[in-house]
């Protein structure tokens, strides 16, 4: 397995090597929530990965589809008697984004995104003296976001952006609160 995982990564860095313009980049972000959430106070990102491919140029704009993938911890009710659980959200982003090549600036790239996001919501611990684990729920919406990266070689990049999900809750009764997500991502990138 870990041959096999060597290889590719071998093979990624081999044939990029070659390219002149890269049409895929990669990024690590650290997810933290903002504002009036409907995560919650207590939630705070672990990590969001992400995948951007450019596909098409429409000078100065880059047309492209990205994958973005989070994972966040909410223990706000950790060590609170009678609930003692955990909750994990787990969110996918897949996005059309455009990003702007300023001539001016070469280095800087505003960009802005739209689209779909899925959260997958996993308990852990007890609630009421009732063991919760393995429980879960689902919720999505539509969403966009925008940001800026900046050069930092013409391989890595530096980046932040504001990602904006308004959940459908039509189908859950309970829910009649806020139901904004607000996620403030900090990160780096590596284009292949």
């Amino acid at each position: 397995m870990k041959h096999n995982l060597l290889f590719g990564f071998l093979l990624i860095f081999t044939i990029n090597a070659f390219s002149q313009d890269s049409k895929f980049s990669i990024e690590a972000n650290y997810p933290i929530t903002i504002d009036n959430n409907f995560l919650g106070d207590d939630s705070y990102g672990i990590v969001d990965l992400g995948l951007k491919y450019r596909f098409a140029e429409l000078n100065p704009v880059k047309i492209g589809v990205s994958l973005n993938g989070s994972v966040l911890i909410d223990n706000s009710n950790q060590n609170n008697s009678p609930q003692d659980f955990l909750v994990t959200t787990y969110i996918i982003q897949p996005k059309i984004f455009a990003e702007l090549n300023v001539e001016s600036v070469e280095k800087l790239h505003p960009f802005l995104g739209l689209g779909y996001t899925f959260m997958n919501f996993q308990l852990s611990g007890s609630n009421n003296g009732m063991d919760v684990s393995g429980e879960s729920d689902n919720l999505s919406g539509f969403g966009f976001n925008f940001g800026v990266a900046y050069d930092i070689s013409n391989k890595i990049f530096i980046q932040v952006q504001y990602d904006f999900t308004k959940l459908n809750v039509d189908d859950v009764p309970d829910i009649k609160f806020n139901t904004n997500v607000n996620l403030l991502k900090i990160g780096i990138g590596f284009k292949l």
